[in-house]
């Protein structure tokens, strides 16, 4: 092979590089290398203890997950994904370790002997080399598990820990000098340099790994730590039962904890119940008591028993039906009922009776029209949607009357405005006139029905003490019995009577109280 002659200023130049490099490993003192091979030491100590408290942590988690996989698989499998993430970011560290002691010491290299540990070549190849330097991907992967991490950890302060130990940011002096991340780090950086900077992320990547598992125990709670007074709770829908519904409690530990139930016993024996839930059918009325006890281990493996007792009454159906307006029902008349039945919602109660027609309203509200007059003559039936069945609340018996008379009236509008029924006396002719006619209506104040008029009769009585009769077949004056009431003098009296009516319930009735009418 021909070898080119170099110039005597090429030659110059190599030599000048040579003695820069040497120069430049000659200002890496021996002193400052051990320095960083025991840093180095110390952080491999810190690093295989914090693996060893992790993987205690591991071992608690696996054998939480066989005692109560329910409970903790979701933390579980939060803890494998935490493991892989760290062992990938942890081994990738390791072999670049590797790499720059075998660049530099060759194929036979020993961690524990490193034999070019001043050499600045190998990390800047191994890590900058252009094209296969892997200092960006190590930037990269430490960014990716940064991220990772602090996006599962909840306080704060450890957050900000861990994202200062994973840092990847740049000193502004590096980067005036144009320099990246891996640049500043492993650039013309010694071997043991190298290898001490890769053993502190190692480090750091075990302590954000135990920080995370270590919040993860605390939600499964894998220690198991409770209070120190357990109390056995029954918790009754109701304490007051109709007879023939059902008594239901709800049987659990105080601090209860819905992955693990108890064994229940009511008295002696086992309820076979997924969520604790009791349920017995009151065939007979009386106060009673529900007793057991619950059985179940603690976080050590202890058996632990709680007694229960909850007393609870049964008590006959019971319903209210009550006439809004009347202790009676009327018949032929839309009668108003409200019906209600304790601890039981409207919708869920229906009413029917018997000799009449029956019209439901809202809520409990309901119509009620009677067909026949007599004693007892309404049975009014309430049942009730109770525990998921029908279950009839009771029965009510009603009298059934006519309609009372109404009263016949005169009915005008006085000089303040308001509206007066006239019912006899004292009357001026105008009032009479701007009446027009007769009314009937039954209005005693418990009781306002109108009544529809059929016709009357007025009676005057003439100069010569005759009595003149005048017949009216609607509800108004005729022409007749106008003129002669208008003819009227103060002091002049006349009636009204044979007043026919027909009601709501449609009878005909011709009333038998006259209004008795004197001119004022």
């Amino acid at each position: 092979m021909i070898r080119k002659k170099l110039s005597p200023r090429q030659k110059m130049i190599n030599l000048m590089y040579v003695v820069l490099m040497a120069m430049l490993a000659l200002n890496v003192s021996s002193d400052v290398l051990e320095g960083f091979s025991l840093v180095d030491e110390g952080l491999n100590r810190t690093k295989v203890n914090s693996t060893t408290q992790n993987e205690t942590i591991y071992k608690q988690l696996e054998e939480a997950m066989k005692q109560n996989p329910e409970k903790t698989r979701q933390w579980y499998e939060k803890a494998q994904q935490v493991r892989k993430m760290s062992d990938s970011l942890y081994t990738f560290a390791e072999n670049l370790k590797l790499e720059i002691v075998r660049d530099a010491d060759g194929s036979d290299a020993d961690f524990n002997d490193i034999k070019g540990r001043d050499n600045l070549e190998a990390a800047t190849h191994v890590m900058l080399a252009p094209g296969v330097g892997k200092g960006g991907q190590l930037k990269k992967a430490i960014e990716t598990y940064r991220d990772g991490i602090t996006a599962m950890i909840n306080d704060e302060g450890q957050k900000k820990i861990i994202r200062s130990n994973l840092t990847t940011s740049v000193p502004k002096k590096a980067k005036l000098q144009g320099k990246n991340w891996q640049e500043y780090m492993f650039e013309n950086t010694p071997v043991a340099a190298a290898v001490t900077l890769l053993t502190k992320l190692q480090t750091d990547v075990r302590h954000a790994e135990g920080e995370m598992l270590h919040q993860l125990v605390a939600n499964i709670d894998v220690k198991d730590v409770r209070v120190n007074e357990i109390q056995a709770l029954v918790i009754p829908s109701a304490q007051t039962v109709v007879r023939g519904g059902k008594f239901t409690a709800q049987i659990i530990m105080a601090a209860v904890d819905t992955t693990q139930r108890p064994e229940i016993y009511v008295g002696n024996t086992l309820l076979k119940s997924e969520n604790g839930r009791y349920e017995t059918i009151c065939g007979s009325t009386g106060d009673f008591t529900l007793k057991g006890y619950l059985v179940m281990k603690n976080g050590n493996g202890e058996t632990i028993r709680r007694e229960f007792s909850q007393p609870y009454t049964v008590v006959e159906p019971s319903a209210t039906v009550s006439a809004t307006m009347m202790n009676v029902l009327y018949a032929g008349y839309q009668n108003p009922i409200s019906v209600s039945v304790p601890g039981i919602p409207t919708n869920k109660i229906s009413l029917s009776m018997t000799n009449g027609t029956l019209t439901h309203k809202e809520g409990g509200n309901y119509i009620a029209v009677p067909s026949q007059i007599g004693e007892n003559a309404v049975t009014f039936t309430v049942t009730a949607q109770n525990e998921g069945r029908q279950q009839e609340m009771g029965k009510f018996t009603f009298n059934v009357r006519k309609l009372p008379d109404p009263t016949g009236y005169l009915e005008y509008t006085d000089a303040k405005g308001n509206t007066t029924r006239f019912k006899g006396g004292r009357i001026s002719k105008q009032a009479i006139v701007a009446a027009g006619g007769i009314g009937a209506a039954i209005d005693d104040g418990l009781l306002n029905i109108s009544f529809r008029v059929l016709g009357f009769q007025t009676r005057f009585v003439d100069n010569m003490g005759n009595v003149v009769p005048e017949v009216s077949n609607s509800a108004s004056f005729t022409p007749n019995q106008l003129a002669r009431i208008r003819s009227l003098t103060r002091g002049k009296l006349f009636n009204i009577s044979e007043i026919r009516v027909v009601g709501p319930d449609g009878i005909e009735r011709t009333l038998k109280t006259p209004v008795e009418v004197l001119i004022n």
